[in-house]
C-alpha cells in the first residue's frame, strides 16, 4: 500500500517547523562510549599522544552534535571549550564516584571492575557529563544522552538533577530520579527507589518538584520520596519499599514495618489452599 501524499506532506512540513536540528543518535552514543573508554578503560589509548588524538576527535565529534542545535558555529566553539574545561573536574568527581563504589560495595575488589562492569557507575557518567550540558543550556543533546544511558542501564536521571560528590547506586535497575532533584554528598541509592513529583501538571514545570536528599542517606530499594519540599535530613536511612512525602528529621530510620503470621492450615482460607 502506497504512502499517501497528504502523510508526506504532513511529516516534511512538521520536521520543517522543528525548532530543534534532529540529532543522530547513533553518533551520540559512540561519542558517549568513546569519552567513557578515554577516560576509564585502561587498555584503550593509554599513551599520552593517543589520549590528545582522542580528546582532539571527542572535541570535533561534540562539536557537530551542538552546531546541529544552535546552527552557531562561534557559540558552539564556545560550548565545546566549556564543556572541555569542566571534564577535569567531572572526572575528579567520577572517580570519586568509583572509589564510593569500591569502598561500600563487598562485591566489588577493584576500581577496573567498577569501570568495566557497574551499570550504576556508567549511569552516573552519563549523568554527570549530561548535566554539565544542561548547566550550558545545550538544547536536547543532554536529554538524548541521559536517554541513552536509561536504555542501557534501566536508570533514568534527568541531565537537571544535582548530585554531590561521591554518589553510590548499587545494581541501580529501576531508579528514577527526577529533574529538580537535590542530592547531597555520599549519598546511597539501591535499585527501584523512585525520587519523584507529586504533581505533574504541566503548570508546575519550571518549580521545584522533586525531593532533597541531605549528605549521607541511605535509601535502600523501592523506596519512593515524592515532592519538591519533602526533605530527607542528613544521616538518614530510608528503608526498603517506603512511601515518603513528608520532610523526614536528620538521623532518621524510616521503614516499612511488615507482619508475619505463622500458617496454620486449620487457619488457612480455602482460597489459598490450591495446587498447581
Amino acid at each position: 500500500m502506497a504512502i499517501s501524499d497528504q502523510l508526506t506532506e504532513r511529516i516534511h512540513q512538521t520536521k520543517q517547523n522543528s525548532i530543534h536540528g534532529f540529532f543522530d543518535k547513533i553518533k551520540t552514543k559512540k561519542w558517549v562510549k568513546d569519552l567513557y573508554e578515554t577516560l576509564f578503560l585502561p587498555q584503550h589509548d593509554n599513551t599520552e599522544d593517543e589520549l590528545k588524538r582522542n580528546f582532539e576527535a571527542l572535541q570535533e565529534t561534540l562539536s557537530e552534535l551542538i552546531n546541529t542545535v544552535t546552527g552557531d558555529k562561534t557559540l558552539t566553539e564556545k560550548q565545546v571549550n566549556r564543556f572541555f574545561e569542566a571534564l577535569p573536574e567531572i572526572y575528579d568527581q567520577l572517580v570519586l564516584d568509583a572509589k564510593s563504589i569500591l569502598e561500600f560495595d563487598p562485591a566489588a575488589d577493584s576500581l577496573e571492575e567498577v569501570y568495566l562492569a557497574y551499570p550504576g557507575f556508567f549511569a552516573t557518567y552519563v549523568y554527570r557529563i549530561s548535566h554539565q550540558l544542561w548547566s550550558q543550556k545545550v538544547k536536547i543533546l543532554p536529554r538524548v544522552i541521559s536517554e541513552y544511558a536509561h536504555s542501557k542501564t534501566g536508570i533514568d536521571i534527568h541531565p537537571g538533577a544535582t548530585i554531590g560528590k561521591s554518589f553510590f547506586i548499587d545494581h541501580g535497575t529501576g531508579i528514577v530520579i527526577g529533574e529538580t532533584t537535590v542530592i547531597g554528598n555520599n549519598v546511597k541509592i539501591y535499585q527501584g527507589v523512585t525520587l519523584g513529583a507529586l504533581n505533574v501538571s504541566k503548570e508546575k514545570a519550571h518549580q521545584k518538584r522533586h525531593p532533597n536528599i541531605e549528605d549521607d542517606v541511605i535509601i535502600y530499594s523501592g523506596a519512593t520520596i515524592l515532592g519538591g519540599e519533602t526533605t530527607i535530613g542528613r544521616e538518614s536511612i530510608i528503608g526498603g519499599n517506603v512511601w515518603v512525602t513528608q520532610d523526614v528529621p536528620a538521623n532518621s530510620l524510616v521503614y516499612h514495618k511488615s507482619e508475619i503470621k505463622i500458617k496454620d492450615n486449620s487457619s488457612l482460607p480455602e482460597s489459598l489452599t490450591f495446587v498447581i
